[in-house]
């Protein structure tokens, strides 16, 4: 009997257990929300800079507010993330194998609110580190600190490590997914292991839990008045926020779609569609100029892939930074066009990913 017992734990256990592919899928939920956000406000702070330019500039932390207080009302609310209950699943402690908490119940404290660092501060943390990183890199093409400065040796090596450092945080997440599939581990995330949950599915109980807690259950006793205004206030409150989750919910498809459209692969479609028309050439170029490479991403003086892409803004050809200062600095002119052109007419070309 007692092997029994274990085994119909063992194939409850297995029951809860979400799929390798819902885990995933709830992780790459909030994944897209952000970019497709980030690109709405960039269009925002676009059409109208003195209003919604500080959207833009402090994008980073207005999200991440934005995240921790949905974060923290799902966690408090549902015992989940706001994409893990999109999924219907919920946290419960690791510990948690015969009876499973109701999700209205919440996580304990110590789970909560390590749940709720890791879910909105880890994320935050990288992207500002891969910014940092990018900046680096940029400033290492064409830097001003001379050879033998310490500073300059130290962010080199940073950089050197980085790669190694990124690539052992995303193996360890592709071994614990492993480790998940094979059924040797309860979590699919290490971050999940660190916060002490793990995932379940919504039970009946659970989804009747919710459903009593959303409409509130109502008190058999007269309250009073301050009873009943602080109720109200709740409620409203109450409103306000399911209005907007539920509103989340609603548009997470239409800002998925965003992120698609706007993706690296999808760009050569979006050129196609919208391209306008080429303006001509300078009309004093002669077109038979060896200057001209045949790829475009070529510096026309070094003939070199262009590093630390510089226009000229008399004629619009760009070069190499290096190659266009030393070159207008020496002659004072584009040197495709012959244009009269002076420092002040060197302009640094920025990619979207910078």
């Amino acid at each position: 009997m007692a092997e029994l017992g274990a085994h119909l734990t063992a194939a409850s256990a297995a029951d809860d257990r979400p799929s390798i592919f819902e885990a995933v899928a709830q992780d790459s939920l909030m994944a897209a929300v952000k970019p497709a956000l980030q690109h709405l406000v960039k269009v925002l702070a676009e059409s109208n800079p003195g209003r919604y330019g500080f959207l833009w500039h402090w994008f980073d932390e207005v999200y991440v507010l934005l995240d921790m207080l949905l974060q923290q009302h799902y966690l408090a609310r549902c015992s989940a993330s706001f994409s893990e209950n999109f999924y219907s699943l919920k946290r419960i402690p690791t510990g948690d194998r015969e009876q499973q908490p109701l999700a209205t119940a919440g996580l304990p404290k110590r789970q909560h609110w390590k749940s709720l660092l890791l879910l909105v501060l880890v994320p935050y943390l990288k992207g500002k580190l891969e910014k940092l990183v990018s900046t680096l890199r940029e400033e290492d093409e064409y830097s001003i600190h001379p050879p033998s400065s310490s500073w300059k040796r130290f962010y080199r090596a940073f950089l050197a490590a980085y790669p190694f450092v990124n690539m052992t945080w995303e193996g360890w997440f592709l071994i614990q997914q492993l480790c998940y599939i094979l059924g040797k581990a309860q979590h699919h995330s290490p971050l999940l292991r660190l916060a002490g949950v793990r995932l379940v599915r919504l039970t009946a109980e659970d989804i009747l839990a919710l459903e009593k807690k959303l409409g509130g259950a109502t008190s058999h006793h007269t309250p009073s008045i301050k009873t009943q205004v602080q109720s109200a206030v709740r409620k409203a409150l109450g409103g306000i926020t399911f209005s907007l989750s539920t509103g989340l919910s609603v548009s997470v498809f239409f800002l998925q779609f965003l992120d698609w459209w706007y993706s690296s692969e999808n760009q050569e479609t979006i050129k196609s569609l919208t391209a306008l028309p080429t303006p001509p050439p300078p009309v004093h170029l002669d077109s038979s100029s060896t200057l001209l490479p045949k790829l475009k991403t070529v510096c026309p003086l070094c003939h070199k892939t262009r590093v630390n892409a510089t226009a000229l803004s008399t004629s619009g050809f760009v070069f190499c930074y290096r190659c266009a200062y030393g070159y207008v600095k020496a002659h004072q002119r584009c040197p495709v066009t012959g244009y009269a052109t002076e420092l002040q007419h060197l302009v640094k070309l920025y990619s979207p990913e910078s």
